[in-house]
Formats: C-alpha cells, structure tokens, sequence
C-alpha cells in the first residue's frame, strides 16, 4: 500500500501519496489559478516544482501574478531566449542583458539584429514553448562549472563561479544547454507562453512579459528616450572604465583599488549635478520653478540639496518646498481599497492650498508655508517665505512630476527633473541587477538607522511603496526635462556591509524570510566595500550615515 501525507492547500486538507512532486501536486490545482502555476511556498519556503515531497507539509502555489513567480517567469524567458538564438545563430551567439525599459528589459546582442531576425527569435521561442521542454537543475562542482563556462567563451560566468565560496553551483539545463541563473526556474518552458519581443534599435530590442501589475496582458511597448539616453551614456562609461558586472567589480576591490574607483565615480555624478544646475541657469530668465520627482530611496533629499548648492553658485537663491508638507488633515486623508490611510495618492496632497501658495510667491507675495506635524496630523504655519528677482523655487515630492498639478502656471516656467538609481551593474551577461533591489537595499539600511524599522516592516511595506510608484510617479518620467541617475557603480558592496547583518535578523518563521534569504544570496556575489572614503556629500550618505546634509 502507498504511503501518504497531508497536505494543506488554500485552507484544505488532502491526502497525496508520499514522494510526489510539486509539478504533479500542482497539476490538480491548476484549474484553480488564471495562470500557469510557476513556484510553490511549501512550509513558507520557495521551491521550484520540481521538488519531490516526502513529508507533510502547507503549500502556496504562485504564478505570475505573484512577484516570485513573475521573477521565475522571466528568468525563464531569458534561457529560452538564450536558448532560441544558440539555435539559430550558433553557440557563438550572444545576449547582454541590460536594463529595465517600459515594461520589459532592454538586451543587446553580440551578432547583428535586425527585425526579421528578431521575428525568427520570436517564432522559435514558441516552438520551444509550444514543445513544453522540461528546464532541468544540477548541481555540479564549481571548478567543473568554471571549466565549462570557460570552454563556452563565457567569461562573466565563469568569473561569477571564481569569486564564491560556495563548493557546488547550481546550473539548469534546457536541451544540451547549461547555464547559471540567480533566481529560481520553471520547471519547463510550457508554462512562458505569455511575451513579446519589440525591435528597438540595430543589436537592441525589449523582451516584454506580463507584470504582477497587469499580469492578464502585455501592453504595447512605449519607447522612454529619456531613460534610455541615461542608461546609455552610463553603460559606456561602465565599459570605458572596464567595471561592466560583479566579476569586474570584484576583480577592482581584490586588486586594491576601490578607493580609486570611488572616487571617480563620485566626481562623475557631482558632475553630472553641476550641468544640471548649468543647464538650469541658463534658463534662468523663464524658469521660476524646479519640480523633483522619484521613486521612493533613489537620493532626492541629497541630490535637491546638492542642486540648491551647485545654483547658489551661479547666484540662483532657492527656496525648498516639499510636497509632503502639503498633506490634508489626517482624518480627511483618503483610503485605500483595503480601507488603510493612503498617503501615496494625489488626494493626500492639499492641492488646492499648494497651487495657490506657489501661485502667491510667483506674484511676490510673501507665503506662511506649512510644515506637515505627522505626530499630530496636521499642518502646522511658523514659517514665512518670500521670492526675489533671483530666487526660485526647487520642490520635491512624489507628484511633483504630475500635470495635474500647478495648472495654473505656464509649462516654460516649470522645469522637471526626474531622479532615480538606474544601476548600470550585471551580476553577469544573462542576469542583471534590478534597480529595484538597489533601492529595497538602501530603504532598509535607511528604514533602520533613521527610524528604527526592523527588516520585516520596511519589506511589508515595500509592496504598497511600489504600487504607489507605478501609479504616481513613473508613467510621468517621459515629462521630465532632465533625468537624473543617483546610482553609484560601487555601491552594492557598501550596502552588503550595512545590510547584510539586518537581513540575517529575520526570523525564520517570518513571511519575509524567502526574500531576505533571496537578497543575501545576491549579496554573496558581491565582495564587501568599506565606506571609509565615501565623501559626506555622496547620495549613499543619505542611507548609510555621514552625510553633511542631514543627520
């Protein structure tokens, strides 16, 4: 007789026989999902479907609407991508993942791409999909792993196998083809139906997939010049300076020469901030107002002030303004659809106060702005400003971007700056670092040593955070008239000092657990870099502690 276990699944109990899989629990259940089950929580810990279960245990299934299945599901695209090319063109043929760009991620190749070849790109794609080829996992000894990526002409991968410490590498294999991916797999391609591939320039184009936003559709791509421009002219700084991945990066701290690097990276984006202020003087005579906008983490407090000193060089006098000031009395804020406050949306702002204030001080008035009491919850009125011929206003907030605000003053007086950490960095040439994790990393040093948040509360809200971003501050990036990186190249190997340890206090039977284990893993790639010679006015100061700006 077949021995069985329990297992628990969305709130109910059943008998499975003892040594099954995930793929064929899940198959039983698939009916039950929207979209192709992906990943499975077994006891609170992620697993590939591939798992045999031998014990009793309470299961989650995710899809691509969950966001560890949406990272699965393009990892996935990406080997079948890889994997699609090498039968095309040879296993010569390569990719250099990059960027995110809309919806999707921006990939270079290292062979000539035009849109035909990226049509037959698309078509075999699917015929791998359509054939439901299973993506195999082994674990094989790092030194064979380095001797195979080395005899591929794979040169970032076997670097990323040089410099960890682990004794095994997990590889997956779809076909005859290996390779290394930092995040968790599908376990066959059946389950990647859902994507696109948009022509963007000669060797460039976007591979686009569902998000856990709209995880039902893929919407046509959007081109951001902007964005693209920033990335650009970062990655061939990258390649001039030859620090392009976490291998490179690695290979400069072994060697010494951190400090140099530092350095002229720092000189590089303080830079980057004086042609701004440059930019913005020589305006001077239309522009009255300087709005600042960004996602949340990406340095907006250090870089306005850094800005507000470059123009007082020029002798421009601004005035600061934050957005957040301007909220609405605590019991007149909005609420979100679970009925929590919503301090995200444009509601939250006393819009109608704020229009007419700005308004005021660009006739001369002199204005007795509020500051924002968030212990009280309301706006308190102490301070009185006032604008001469040479002053202008900077103001910083997550709306600051939006058009429906300030209406009543003419789009020439206004100039818009959109600020972000857009992380030039590869872990390798197929696995990308998100700017997203650059900036979770610097939120939860931040969350920790300003206001004492431990890593689970800055993790359960990073999810809301997020969901605000997407609504309120990105679809407006495209109406900046500059676009401002606050990234440093370096900058993850001073973060792992700093974060490391916090990410290490999350229990175990935390629901955050997987995803602090998840961003530890990630770190283990990188090697530590000691904050010694960060300059007080860095943009990291601002997380990490030292900053001359504010402490």
């Amino acid at each position: 007789m077949m021995e069985t276990i329990e297992v628990e699944i969305n709130g109910k109990k059943y008998q499975m026989s003892k040594g099954m899989t995930l793929e064929e629990i899940s198959k039983e259940f698939q009916k039950e999902y929207k979209y192709p089950i992906i990943l499975a929580r077994v006891n609170n810990r992620l697993k590939e479907l591939t798992k045999v279960l031998e014990k009793s245990a309470t299961i989650e299934f995710l899809d691509l609407s969950s966001r560890e299945g949406n990272r699965s599901h393009i990892s996935g695209l990406t080997y079948v991508l890889l994997y699609a090319i090498k039968k095309l063109f040879g296993e010569e043929a390569d990719i250099v993942v990059q960027h995110s760009l809309d919806k999707g991620i921006y990939i270079e190749t290292t062979f000539k791409l035009t849109e035909n070849r990226l049509k037959n790109i698309k078509e075999t794609m699917n015929k791998v999909i359509a054939a439901d080829m299973p993506i195999m996992k082994s674990t094989v000894d790092r030194k064979e792993a380095i001797k195979y990526f080395e005899s591929k002409k794979d040169k970032s991968k076997a670097g990323v196998m040089s410099y960890t410490t682990n004794g095994y590498i997990t590889l997956y294999r779809l076909g005859n083809y290996y390779n290394y991916f930092y995040n968790l797999m599908p376990s066959s391609t059946g389950k990647l139906k859902d994507f696109d591939l948009t022509f963007v320039k000669e060797n460039g184009f976007v591979l686009q997939f569902p998000t856990i936003y709209q995880p039902g559709k893929i919407p046509a791509y959007k081109h951001h010049p902007h964005m693209f421009e920033v990335f650009q002219e970062c990655r061939d700084w990258a390649k001039i300076i030859g620090v392009e991945n976490s291998v490179d990066l690695n290979r400069v701290v072994s060697l010494g020469k951190i400090n140099d690097l530092i350095r002229i990276d720092e000189t590089l984006q303080s830079n980057r901030l004086l042609n701004l202020a440059r930019e913005i003087n020589k305006k001077r005579k239309d522009i009255k107002i300087v709005l600042m906008a960004g996602p949340s983490s990406s340095g907006k407090t250090t870089t306005s002030r850094k800005l507000r000193m470059y123009l007082e060089s020029f002798g421009l006098h601004p005035k600061v303004l934050s957005m957040d000031d301007y909220f609405v009395e605590r019991e007149d804020n909005p609420v979100d659809e679970t009925g929590k406050p919503d301090y995200e949306c444009l509601e939250a702002i006393d819009l109608k106060l704020f229009d007419k204030q700005v308004e005021d001080l660009l006739k001369g008035k002199e204005v007795t702005i509020p500051t924002y009491s968030f212990v009280l919850g309301k706006k308190e009125f102490k301070n009185s400003i006032a604008l001469n011929e040479e002053d202008i206003l900077l103001i910083e907030g997550i709306h600051a971007l939006d058009n429906k605000i300030l209406t009543n003053i003419p789009r020439n007086k206004k100039f818009k700056i959109y600020i972000s950490a857009l992380t030039e960095l590869n872990i390798d040439n197929h696995n990308r670092v998100s700017t997203t994790d650059n900036r979770l990393l610097r939120r939860i040093i931040r969350d920790n040593r300003t206001r004492n948040n431990n890593v689970d509360y800055t993790l359960k809200s990073w999810d809301s955070v997020r969901r605000g971003e997407e609504k309120y501050i990105f679809p407006y990036q495209d109406d900046a008239d500059f676009t401002f990186n606050s990234a440093l190249i370096y900058e993850i190997g001073v973060l792992k000092t700093y974060v490391e340890p916090l990410l290490y206090s999350v229990s175990q039977d935390s629901p955050y657990y997987e995803e602090a284990k998840r961003l530890i893993e990630f770190l283990r790639l990188f090697l530590p870099i000691p904050a010694d010679v960060i300059p007080q006015d860095s943009i990291l100061r601002e997380f990490i502690g030292g900053s001359c700006f504010h402490e």
